[in-house]
């Protein structure tokens, strides 16, 4: 029988731990090591502990394959460099470190978002959609609820209530994670954006908001990526589309509407589980699910939720109470800093509310993330002059 296909995990968070039980059901992938920042000794309960280890190589000595997970930018792109040099395929589940650092990967390496979140989902949604004829407008996320700019009471109750940090819960609420989310489907999926910080309508039913949306990138002349506003939707993502008018009685009978825009809605993302599905595409040679494209079109700026003085410190920028993320242009916004790079950085002039944060506004750590972003951008910004 053929060897088990060995695992290597990076991240000890919710869904890394999600994903280590559900290996742990299967026959044909292993979990094989462990990468976490933690002490080991004080991790008693946490599932298969003797694989956890604080070193990168091991974690590649003893991996095929190997799943990052860790939701940080500059900590995960020093990990996905050192995989690399081993020449070892590389899963994420780390839209913020995609859309940052993602692009420096994309021709160094395999590298692929999974599916489980909404941009993977998407993805998967869309190759199955081409399949059967449906011509993309819009690649669209769920969001049943918005304040950009929530307070920190607010957060901790439904953090400690839903048993998500603060962090987490913060960059949901204010939706830099799906503004995040929807820059990778763009970039990956090669759609535009319809204005800096996405269109976000509201809506009563996905079906009336998809073909709003659709209407709109008709007129725009491209597919788009965008989210919804819908209390009442489900926790899934949804594509609307076109087809050939010789099928529009058949998608009527087959309950899609009359066209001449189709709304089709995974009604569900599932995290950790699906992973599973990507880690065998994967193994049996099926290439990319998503990536961030070696010369992205979009990228997300940190925008000021309130006025920051000069001297502050921002500690982080995802799931801050000082910025949020709004995706732009890159070609429109040169020079504007990534909320993934917006890590221990000192504000060095005034910033005012609602101001995008440029790299001549702040103090940044040096990283391979800095460095990574910066070829990136220059890549972005060379193939707009040839186009242009």
């Amino acid at each position: 029988m053929k060897s088990p296909t060995k695992i290597g995990i990076v991240g000890t968070g919710f869904i890394a731990k999600g994903l280590i039980k559900a290996i742990q059901t299967q026959s044909d992938i292993i979990v094989s090591s462990i990468l976490t920042r933690r002490k080991i000794e004080g991790m008693g309960s946490f599932p298969n502990k003797e694989l956890l280890t604080n070193s990168v190589w091991e974690i590649i000595e003893n991996s095929d394959l190997v799943v990052e997970c860790t939701g940080d930018v500059i900590y995960g792109t020093k990990v996905i460099d050192k995989v690399f040099s081993a020449s070892l395929p590389v899963i994420t589940m780390n839209s913020e470190l995609q859309v940052t650092t993602g692009s420096y990967f994309a021709n160094r390496g395999f590298i692929t978002e999974a599916e489980g979140d909404q941009p993977g989902c998407l993805a998967a949604l869309n190759e199955n959609i081409l399949q059967m004829g449906f011509k993309p407008l819009v690649y669209g996320n769920l969001k049943g609820f918005l304040n950009l700019n929530p307070i920190k009471e607010d957060m901790e109750y439904w953090g400690k209530r839903n048993n998500l940090s603060l962090q987490m819960v913060t960059s949901f609420t204010d939706g830099t994670k799906v503004q995040i989310e929807q820059t990778l489907v763009a970039n990956g999926l090669g759609a535009d954006i319809l204005q800096t910080g996405l269109l976000r309508p509201e809506a009563e039913d996905v079906d009336s908001g998809g073909i709003y949306l659709a209407r709109q990138a008709k007129e725009h002349g491209s597919a788009i990526s965008d989210y919804l506003v819908c209390p009442k939707g489900p926790a899934g993502v949804f594509i609307t589309a076109e087809h050939e008018e010789n099928q529009r009685d058949a998608l009527r009978y087959f309950k899609l509407g009359d066209g001449p825009y189709f709304t089709l809605i995974q009604n569900f993302h599932l995290c950790h589980l699906e992973i599973l599905k990507t880690i065998r595409r994967v193994v049996n040679g099926g290439g990319v699910l998503l990536n961030n494209t070696a010369e992205p079109a979009i990228s997300v700026g940190a925008v000021a939720k309130t006025k920051i003085n000069s001297g502050e410190k921002i500690t982080h920028g995802i799931g801050s109470f000082q910025v949020r993320g709004e995706a732009v242009r890159i070609k429109e916004n040169k020079g504007h800093l990534p909320i993934g790079l917006l890590n221990n950085a000192v504000i060095t002039r005034p910033i005012e509310e609602g101001q995008f944060i440029t790299f001549e506004d702040v103090e940044i750590p040096d990283s391979l993330a800095l460095k990574a972003w910066i070829e990136t951008e220059t890549k972005s910004l060379n193939l707009h002059q040839v186009n242009k």
